[in-house]
């Protein structure tokens, strides 16, 4: 039961997370926000912005439709097997960019991006582990 809760909770924080991401990331793409806090301070021009920011908005909104699937917030279109490999699949891309993030050359991308996708990863985490039933602590 504390698990299921966990989860719920999980997801709830991650889809909130990632509405603020996906707004953060369209005020970088409307260069409201400059372009030189993310991606670890290494675009070199506009078009390189409008395509990495891009992937990034497509790659937060696949995340969020799977979890609020998991979740049970809408009714999921795709088997939880393959919801759960996308997720392990983000659990380890935010791992590796939060490895990124410590390199970063931007001191907000360092602090912020760090934290924020060491949290995101611990998040899905959560929120995939509930699929294996046979998981215990320790």
């Amino acid at each position: 039961m504390a698990r299921m809760n966990e989860s719920k909770l999980a997801s709830g924080l991650m889809t909130g997370l990632l509405v603020l991401t996906i707004i953060f990331h369209l005020l970088v793409l409307l260069q409201i926000i400059p372009y030189t806090i993310v991606w670890a301070g290494r675009l070199n021009n506009l078009q390189e912005m409008y395509v990495f920011e891009a992937i990034s908005i497509l790659l937060n909104l696949l995340l969020l439709w799977v979890i609020v699937q998991k979740a049970g917030y809408i009714k999921s279109v795709i088997t939880e097997r393959y919801l759960n490999m996308v997720l392990w699949l983000f659990v380890i891309i935010f791992a590796l960019n939060t490895i990124g993030n410590l390199f970063s050359k931007n001191q907000f991308e360092f602090i912020f991006g760090t934290a924020f996708t060491l949290l995101s990863s611990l998040l899905c985490w959560l929120i995939v582990r509930k699929a294996n039933p046979g998981y215990t602590k320790g």
